[in-house]
């Protein structure tokens, strides 16, 4: 039996990030893994940290099976979700959750109203899981004009009662 725990990501977890990403990407048609494209896979607790934010992996014997990052936005009391990824062998055990609720925790302490995050148009398994917890996908969409030419949804959830009701 293989044994997985989420911790907090360190700046050197950065090749094994990017073999997670390039490996889930190969799964889509022309997704493809371009390492400029993720300045942020050099130093990525450093880089999530600095925008006031953490990210966190799921291990499993001894690989990087999951990620999530969360940071603050430019929006006051409003946190962005960032490399929410999980390989096909860590899923249905329930660490994007697990990596979600740490995020949440964060949010809340630092009394957040709102989480909001892109997703790839092609990501339909991650599309269902940010539906199943409760964020909305708004009618936006944008190009990112990369080299896999994607284009993204945005979603949103409300994390608090803003209305005071």
């Amino acid at each position: 039996m293989s044994y997985t725990f989420i911790r907090s990501a360190r700046d050197d977890d950065g090749p094994e990030l990017a073999k997670l990403i390039a490996g889930i990407f190969a799964d889509y048609d022309n997704c493809l893994y371009e390492p400029s494209e993720f300045p942020e896979l050099a130093h990525p607790a450093s880089y999530y940290a600095a925008k006031g934010g953490q990210m966190w992996v799921a291990e499993q014997d001894g690989e990087l099976v999951g990620s999530l990052a969360i940071a603050e936005t430019t929006d006051e009391q409003v946190f962005e979700l960032f490399k929410v990824y999980v390989a096909k062998k860590g899923r249905g055990q329930g660490l994007a959750w697990a990596m979600y609720q740490q995020a949440t925790d964060l949010v809340d302490s630092r009394e957040g109203t709102e989480i909001k995050l892109w997703t790839d148009t092609r990501f339909i398994e991650g599309h269902q899981f940010y539906e199943k917890i409760g964020f909305e996908k708004l009618p936006v969409i944008r190009r990112l004009n990369d080299v896999s030419d994607t284009w993204e949804f945005c979603y949103r959830l409300k994390a608090r009662d803003t209305d005071g009701a």
